[in-house]
């Protein structure tokens, strides 16, 4: 279950760590995931021993060859019945893009903003309203934030 959150779930372990990355300019950046065949937040799981803005920074750069800077803000978790853990989504400053061969699952990313995102994701993924919940929190964040 999506939930909105200002500080970090001290109950669980988080397994897992996404980003809305936003730009100087406001736009958001996402990563087409070539598997699924959707366009993604930007994450993945936390690996062993590896810290939560380890993992980000990592992510980040395995799928779409950007750097982040340093100043994430919790807005969104998901836990996992399953595996007793959650997922947290976290607002972040995209910092700068660097050449990219896109090895990993992701193809490319795209660019663009808020109200865009959500045109093309409904399109896309009709049905899934989660993403677009998160896409809602983020904005909603970014505005209190003055990111936007």
């Amino acid at each position: 279950m999506l939930n909105s959150i200002i500080d970090l779930p001290k109950d669980k372990r988080i397994a897992g760590v996404h980003c809305i990355s936003i730009t100087e300019n406001g736009t958001i950046v996402m990563a087409w995931d070539e598997e699924e065949q959707l366009l993604t937040t930007i994450g993945g799981r936390i690996e062993k021993n590896e810290c939560i803005d380890e993992a980000l920074d990592r992510e980040a750069m395995e799928e779409v060859g950007m750097t982040l800077c340093s100043e994430r803000i919790p807005f969104a978790s998901w836990y996992w019945k399953s595996t007793d853990t959650y997922t947290v989504w976290f607002l972040v400053k995209a910092n700068k893009f660097i050449p990219y061969t896109f090895d990993y699952e992701k193809s490319g990313y795209v660019i663009y903003n808020f109200e865009t995102a959500e045109k093309i994701i409904t399109k896309i993924e009709q049905g899934n309203e989660t993403r677009l919940m998160i896409l809602n929190m983020a904005k909603e964040k970014a505005k209190k934030l003055k990111w936007l």
